[in-house]
Parts: structure tokens; sequence; C-alpha cells
């Protein structure tokens, strides 16, 4: 093949250009304990790091510093990073994460899993607030449940506003990013998985049904509740009995009870 020198290049022929990849979406989460929490836990995740000028709690940076990936920028209080309020309590930290890194593929996820009776996993439906998306993840790590699978359609991401809710811990759980949430109900199920759908009134209930299988919750949309088809996928709905002045709870509130429900016949998944 002949080639050409830029210079001796005919006029209107170029080299055929590389096709440039998306960069990565970062999100900036802030506060002394989720910045740290993030660089110990996953520093991967890390693309910047911010310090306000005359940060002076020495002990905290040179804990950060150890484990942090990147070098520190200065943080200009008045001028944070994008979707950061001047007004946020950031205690003069801010990091900027790349929350996709956060996701383990379903694939990887599943073939480190042996099921047993002592292995729950929550399975998000269409959730579309991020503070229910983080205060789940949050309970999700605190009843010792092994994961948190994430579908990619009408459903609240993980945002920098989802990471600050769940307090740290979804840098401490598998967040398991799913391709469909009833392709992988019939996956689970196939493995030996129970699989219960959170619903105001499922004959399942939370305070008398026993766990002795390997089990999935599947918690649906704030408002329309679980889609039909996963619905018919359940082997159970399993509902919580509320006091009848309320008509219900919403649905992190709900997914914290019965994944508490669950863990406390399971004292193992605290350990």
């Amino acid at each position: 093949m002949k080639r050409f020198t830029k210079k001796q290049r005919p006029v209107g022929q170029s080299l055929p250009r590389r096709p440039r990849q998306p960069r990565a979406v970062v999100e900036y989460i802030y506060g002394k304990h989720a910045v740290l929490e993030a660089a110990t836990q996953r520093p991967e995740v890390i693309r910047e790091i911010h310090i306000a000028p005359g940060f002076t709690d020495s002990a905290y940076l040179d804990a950060l510093l150890s484990v942090a990936p990147v070098s520190p920028k200065g943080l200009n209080p008045k001028n944070p990073p994008r979707g950061i309020s001047s007004n946020a309590p950031h205690q003069g930290v801010v990091a900027g994460i790349v929350p996709e890194r956060l996701s383990v593929p379903y694939a990887d996820f599943i073939a480190t899993v042996t099921p047993g009776a002592g292995t729950a996993l929550l399975v998000l439906g269409e959730v579309q607030d991020p503070h229910n998306v983080g205060a789940v993840i949050r309970s999700a790590a605190a009843f010792g449940f092994a994961g948190v699978l994430i579908p990619p359609h009408n459903q609240a991401p993980i945002t920098g506003t989802v990471v600050k809710v769940s307090a740290g811990m979804a840098f401490r759980i598998p967040l398991v990013a799913i391709g469909n949430v009833n392709t992988t109900l019939r996956d689970l199920k196939d493995r030996g998985f129970w699989i219960y759908g959170l619903e105001g009134g499922g004959t399942a209930r939370s305070t008398t049904e026993q766990f002795t299988h390997p089990v999935a919750f599947v918690l649906g949309n704030e408002g329309e509740g679980l889609r039909e088809k996963t619905r018919e996928l359940c082997d159970e709905c399993i509902a919580i009995p509320i006091h009848p002045r309320c008509e219900s709870l919403n649905a992190a509130a709900a997914a914290a009870v019965v994944m508490a429900s669950w863990s406390a016949q399971h004292p193992e998944a605290l350990a």
C-alpha cells in the first residue's frame, strides 16, 4: 500500500478518524466521611479530590492522602464543582467519582454467589427517587444482604445523591448492573432463589414468613409498584402489617422493614 506524507496526501483524502470514546460521567460527593469512605473502600472510582484552603484537620488529611489515588486540588468554597451548592455542608472536602465504576456486571457477581438460606438480594424495579435508592442501599448493607441489583431503564442511576444518602454504604455492598429485571429473576429462580415481590396486598406477611431459601426481594416503582410481568414471576408477594390509620409506607421504609424481618431470622448474615 502506498503511503503518503502529510504534504504528499492527495487533496480531499484524509486519514480515517478514530471514533471518540464517550467520557465517563463524573458525579461529586462531599463531606469528610463520604470522601474518606470512597478513597478507602473503592479508590478506583475516584477521579478528583478537592480540599478547601485552610483545612485544619491534619489527621484526616493524612488518612485521606494515604489512600487517595489522585493528588488533591484546591476547593473554591464560593464556586464548588458542578452540582454542589455553595451552601452544601461539604466540610471542606469534595470528591469527583465515576459512579458507573461502582457497579459490577451481573454475570461476574452471580458467579461468586453460593446460594444458601442466608443469602438475600434486593432487586430494584423502576425505583426512581435517588433518595430512596440511597436509603435502600444503606439498609441492604445494614441487614446483611449480598447485593443490590439495579436495572438500566426507568430506574434512578447511581449518582452523587445516591452515594451521599447511602452514607458510604454504596462503597461497601455490591451494586450489580442487570440488563432486565424479569430476565434476572428467571435466572435467580433457576439458581434456587425464592422471589418475593414487595406489595401491600401480598398474602405473605413479613412478620410471620419463614425465610428458609435463598431469597430475592423485588422493590417496585414508588407510585405504580411492581410491573405486571414482574409480579407474575414472583413466587409470593409479601406485605407488612400496619395500622389501619396508615395506608402505606414509602418504598425505602417498606424495604427496610422487610429486610430487617429477613435479617432477624438470619443473624449469620450480620457476622
